[in-house]
């Protein structure tokens, strides 16, 4: 992988499968690793939000990277996401990763405490030190409270394994100028900006929508690379209802996710309702279709 894109372009932020009991499903999460992979994604970051990370335990998360990591082998990237509130824990949770055969690490900002820029600096320089593993900053404020400034994303970029952004700050300005500046790899987290980041030097995306529309995401990347970015406005533009339904319908996007492709939530997240699966099954119908056509 290239330095501008050190874990490629097609990024899936993967489901955890769990059986019908509860508990974690390590064949099916195999399958569907394998599956990914097979349909266009360059890498999964697993234990993220996406694969219900607030309730899985420390030694699931283990199990279930060692077990990915045996389903895609050893080309494909495989981040593990280990963000936490809570310093010491994240960075005990970024060795676990390392062993169980995690490529990198993703590390969201500490949440709720709401901590101030120096904190917030301090725990992302603490935990790319626990290891060797490059390590992709999530920054997501809607969700944690807490930006990671401009200012403090260039200290960051200063430590030879931060060398990645997860980019869900809906501040496409800010993160133009800190990939022209930095040289940190720029991965959209929000669907409807997967092209417009890469269209300004973004590396690629890591997206939940990916988990049932692998290709069709990728294709618009791939367009793009050809030189066909009127092609590109295209199969984007398709993409989007399927993505808003998944992504700002007011449920998770886990939910939205198994509510296509099958299997439970763990509380306190629950199941889609009938109507929801509904809609959600014909946007990714009319996506397909849509694709064929193409």
């Amino acid at each position: 992988m290239s330095t501008e894109r050190p874990f490629g372009r097609a990024l899936c932020a993967m489901i955890t499968p769990f059986s019908p009991s509860g508990a974690l499903d390590l064949d099916r999460a195999g399958e569907l690793a394998a599956r990914l992979v097979a349909e266009g994604c360059d890498g999964l970051v697993l234990n993220g939000t996406t694969g219900e990370s607030p309730t899985t335990t420390d030694a699931e998360k283990a199990a279930l990277v060692s077990a990915v990591r045996a389903a895609i082998g050893p080309g494909p990237s495989l981040l593990a996401g280990v963000g936490t509130a809570d310093t010491g824990h994240t960075a005990e949770l970024a060795r676990q990763a390392g062993k169980a055969g995690a490529d990198g690490l993703l590390v969201v900002t500490p949440y709720y405490s709401r901590p101030p820029q120096a904190a917030v600096e301090a725990h992302f320089l603490k935990v790319a030190d626990a290891t060797e593993l490059p390590v992709m900053v999530y920054d997501i404020p809607g969700r944690t409270g807490t930006r990671v400034e401009p200012a403090t994303m260039r200290r960051l970029a200063e430590h030879p394994r931060i060398i990645a952004v997860k980019d869900c700050s809906y501040d496409l300005l800010a993160s133009a100028r800190l990939i022209a500046e930095t040289g940190l790899a720029y991965y959209s987290g929000s669907e409807e900006l997967n092209l417009p980041l890469y269209a300004v030097g973004g590396a690629g995306y890591v997206s939940t929508v990916a988990n049932v529309a692998p290709r069709q995401l990728r294709a618009v990347l791939d367009a793009f690379d050809a030189g066909d970015t009127a092609g590109a406005a295209r199969l984007n533009a398709a993409t989007l209802p399927l993505a808003e339904l998944m992504m700002a319908s007011g449920l998770p996007g886990t939910v939205t996710a198994k509510a296509l492709l099958g299997g439970p939530v763990r509380e306190p997240l629950q199941p889609a309702d009938r109507e929801t699966v509904d809609g959600l099954r014909g946007a990714l119908e009319v996506l397909r279709q849509a694709e064929s056509v193409v």
